[in-house]
């Protein structure tokens, strides 16, 4: 017996789950996995094919939950994952009292063979399948109701059997492939609930087939009565287009993950041993020499060894204009490489790549459940309870109070059990919850789960940190000015070239500004750095001292008429650098961190949205006033030290607002599990993103009033769908029973069945007109006013003053 020693955390797994053909079937593999040693907690999702699994890895593995999901009665390829990872699965080992889960993973790792299952392929499966068993009902129901009552009220008489058999017979064997074949899916799924301890819609459905068909067939043969074969196969027939149509809605629900699944080629160029071989991308292993040509995707995470180019990133993180790449810069598998070949080294394959961690964090959130969708699945048990107790009162009613024919009561008692499914309610929030997500990982947005889709929509009140977040987070020039009517492009060109020679965090930026421009840097001679000031050199023949006011005054040379001036843009919190030229003053160059393009726009968009922008720093109250007047902002907390941050949210909320926190650092993590919903920037650190429930690939802020308007969208549809789905119930059900028979409204099964896969597809399709949304980013596509641009503002000289 061997004996576990591993010590591994909790871990979740994304695993596919085919064969969920209606919403409520989701109860049989939540229950079902929910009992297992070692499971911690289980959301399916019928829309996805897919269900959300954390367990203790020391207990049980993937393996056995693939097993115990095939022994629901559905079909588990393995995890959901992009279509070039390897699901690393064992078949192996399955048998034995004990399993040593530690090696046994190790194993799995080893010998991984075979991919996960892919949600839109089996979606597209079930909907054929749905077909086909929808086109034999048909083929054999339109017969039925031929020599039925029905065909006798249309013609006046029905056609002569076959042989001179009686028509309550030949009925039974037209109906034999509607229920032995059309059918057994709604039996198997009944079987399948029943075992798992639940009730759901397919033991609705099974009930009132089954219940219409044994009637017929028991007065056929065996007792007096009117036969209705033609209620059950119409009542099979309308259950399956129902549901065949709204497959083919909700499977639209799921477009953005299937995008994502697909984005990573299937091939890879391998560099061995100097010579280059084509391998599928599952077998690609860290450490592999990458050749990446111009035009192809990048096939896994990998680092630039060799060569220069730029990439297309939009598909993963959904900024549109391509990033520079030289040696040593990180690649992102799925990217598309524009221009020139790149050799790299392989540094993440498989599940552990960008783009599998994306897919992941998706299909988690999406699989997640909404507080308002764990009541709807509450409801949908007892609703299906509801429906077996109702159709059995009914027809207790009808028959021994009413006294009304067995069949009549019969009729009543099917209709209420049909029409009570609760399948609507079970996809009301699914499917707005798929799209939401969906709609926001297109746009570099990802919710973690549906609770923060639920919070981002009633925020009031948004908390941005500064530093990385409104700003770039690096220094940038923001102002020139030059004195005595000076050439400020002259000015930038000559202060870079002595810049170039140092290594000054600020030189850099200089250099930047001037390569920005355009402008050729020329070199520089006789280059001394003095420390604490700055440096001199000669540059074209002239010689300039570049550095701090200490600089100039060491010297000798006086600021003139820059003085008020600089001390205007220190007063403002901007570094200053003073250039003087041939012993004179020439000008200053004012740096400092720079407002993002969108920041302006991304205030001007929460505005809109009536929610009240807060900045949040620990730099001083004037640098922070600065910034917070460049980009529209009036409230401002500044000098918050980074201990502080989280407190200065929880006063926020202390006064009833419902409060969102935008950051990037470490020190901003615990302000972002404080804040009602935490929004991190996808360029920050590891553990702002581990703590947020919101992660903005494109780190724009623009995207932080996007995630707000796909939260509201998102929430209103799920309220929508349910106030949809609870009101068809109250309603339908008391036409169904009789209650309204003696005014002459009444329902047959079959128009009860019509109408509940109605209400489903209404469901699914109001859900998919969630992506026509209309985003900030939409009205706001150039990110409104550019801020943080290098201004020139010419100093009065001398003699003007």
């Amino acid at each position: 017996m061997s004996v576990v020693t591993s010590t591994r955390e909790n871990e979740t797994a994304v695993l596919h789950v085919g064969g969920l053909h209606f919403a409520s079937e989701k109860a049989v593999v939540e229950r079902t996995l929910g009992r297992q040693t070692g499971v911690l907690a289980v959301e399916a999702n019928p829309v996805a094919q897919t269900a959300t699994v954390t367990f203790d890895p020391n207990a049980t593995s993937v393996n056995e939950l693939r097993r115990w999901v095939e022994e629901c009665g559905f079909h588990c390829a393995g995890r959901s994952v992009p279509g070039h990872v390897c699901d690393p699965m064992a078949h192996e080992g399955d048998s034995g009292a004990a399993h040593d889960h530690a090696a046994m993973e190790r194993a799995e790792d080893a010998h991984g063979h075979g991919h996960g299952g892919h949600a839109g392929m089996s979606m597209a499966a079930m909907a054929r399948d749905m077909r086909n068993r929808f086109l034999v009902a048909a083929l054999f129901a339109i017969p039925i109701a031929l020599w039925s009552p029905v065909g006798e009220f249309l013609f006046g008489s029905t056609p002569p059997t076959p042989f001179g058999i009686s028509d309550e017979l030949w009925q039974l064997l037209l109906s034999l492939p509607v229920i032995f074949y059309s059918s057994t899916l709604f039996f198997t799924g009944a079987w399948n609930a029943l075992r798992a301890r639940t009730l759901d819609m397919m033991v609705l459905v099974a009930v009132a087939i089954g219940t219409a068909f044994v009637y017929s067939v028991a007065a056929t043969f065996f007792i007096e009565g009117d036969v209705f074969y033609e209620a059950a196969a119409f009542l099979a027939l309308f259950v399956l287009l129902g549901h065949w149509f709204e497959m083919r809605a909700r499977g639209g629900a799921n477009d953005a993950v299937r995008a994502l699944l697909d984005l990573a080629p299937p091939k890879a160029v391998v560099i061995r041993d100097g010579e280059e071989f084509e391998v599928p991308t599952a077998e690609v292993a860290v450490g592999d020499l990458l050749l990446i040509r111009p035009g192809s995707k990048v096939p896994v995470d990998s680092e630039v060894l060799e060569g220069e180019s730029s990439v297309d990133e939009s598909m993963v993180t959904g900024e549109s204009m391509p990033v520079s790449k030289r040696p040593g810069d990180a690649l992102v598998g799925a990217t598309i490489n524009k221009q020139g070949s790149l050799r790299a080294r392989a540094t993440a394959v498989g599940s552990d790549t960008a783009l599998a961690q994306i897919v992941k964090l998706v299909q988690e959130a999406q699989n997640s459940k909404a507080p308002a969708q764990r009541l709807a699945d509450r409801a949908a048990f007892w609703l299906v309870l509801v429906a077996l107790v109702g159709g059995a009162g009914t027809f207790a009613v009808w028959y021994f109070v009413a006294g009304a024919p067995v069949t009549s009561a019969l009729l009543f008692a099917i209709t209420v059990v049909v029409i009570t499914c609760p399948d609507a309610l079970g996809l009301a929030t699914p499917t707005a919850i798929m799209v939401g997500t969906g709609l926001g990982a297109k746009r570099g947005i990802l919710f973690k789960n549906a609770t923060a889709i639920e919070q981002a929509s009633s925020l009031d009140t948004i908390v941005l940190d500064k530093t990385g977040t409104l700003t770039r987070g690096e220094p940038e020039v923001v102002e020139i000015v030059t004195g005595d009517g000076g050439d400020e492009s002259g000015l930038l060109r000559l202060t870079a070239a002595l810049e170039r020679e140092s290594e000054h965090p600020l030189a850099d930026a200089i250099v930047k500004a001037a390569q920005g421009r355009g402008l050729e840097i020329p070199a520089a001679t006789a280059f001394e750095a003095v420390a604490g000031h700055g440096a001199l050199a000669t540059v074209s023949g002239q010689r300039l001292a570049v550095g701090n006011r200490r600089l100039l005054d060491r010297e000798g040379i006086s600021l003139d008429g820059l003085a008020a001036r600089a001390d205007e843009l220190a007063g403002e919190g901007r570094t200053v650098v003073h250039v003087a030229i041939d012993g004179r003053a020439a000008g200053l160059i004012a740096i400092a961190d720079a407002p993002r393009d969108t920041a302006r726009a991304a205030v001007s968009a929460l505005r809109e949205l009536g929610i009240r922008p807060v900045m949040l720093t620990g730099d001083n109250r004037q640098t922070a006033e600065r910034v917070a007047a460049a980009v529209g902002i009036d409230e401002v907390l500044a000098d918050v030290l980074p201990g502080d941050k989280a407190a200065k949210v929880a006063e926020l909320q202390a006064q009833g607002r419902k409060v969102a926190m935008v950051g990037d650092g470490v020190n901003d993590a615990p302000a972002l599990a404080q804040a009602d919903v935490g929004i991190a920037i996808g360029a920050g650190t590891d553990v702002a993103i581990e703590t947020a429930d919101v992660v903005l690939m494109r780190s724009d802020p623009l995207d932080v009033a996007t995630a707000v308007s796909v939260g509201r969208g998102t929430v209103r549809k799920m309220r929508q769908n349910l106030a949809w789905a609870i009101g068809y119930n109250s309603l339908a059900l008391p036409i169904a029973a009789g209650v309204f028979e003696p005014w002459g409204l009444t329902l047959r099964p079959e128009i009860a069945a019509i109408s509940m896969s109605g209400s489903s597809i209404i469901v699914a399709v109001n859900a998919l007109a969630l992506k026509r949304l209309k985003l900030s980013e939409d009205e706001h596509p150039g990110g409104g006013d550019t801020v943080g641009e290098p201004r020139h503002v010419s100093a009065p000289s001398p003699d003007d003053a």
